[in-house]
């Protein structure tokens, strides 16, 4: 036997096996709110990520400005709010700047 032949072989078993564990095949796809403001040009690259369980990495900022907020507004010294403002506030300039470029991008 080749090497090319059982390249092929393990290649075909591996896609195999990844199409057991496809979650919803042969179903028909569920459109729900966020499906429908996402941008076009992301809706089936989220809609991989969401099926492999991996959030976009914005999702991961939301919950760090939403931890920082709670930070902040349970910090009494002055100092301190100063520098969780300031912290915050790059938190948002990037989030911002993140969701213009995913528009961007979605809508091209």
């Amino acid at each position: 036997m080749s090497i090319e032949l059982e390249i092929e072989r393990r290649i075909a078993r591996e896609v195999a096996a990844w199409q057991q564990r496809v979650v919803g095949k042969g179903r028909p796809l569920e459109v729900d709110e966020g499906w429908l403001h996402t941008p076009k040009g992301l809706r089936m690259p989220f809609r991989v990520l969401k099926n492999a369980n991996i959030p976009p990495y914005e999702v991961e900022l939301f919950h760090q400005r939403a931890r920082l907020r709670e930070r902040l507004d349970s910090a009494t010294e002055p100092g301190e709010r100063a520098r969780l403002r300031q912290h915050l506030s790059d938190l948002d300039q990037s989030l911002a700047c993140r969701l213009e470029g995913l528009l961007r991008l979605g809508s091209g």
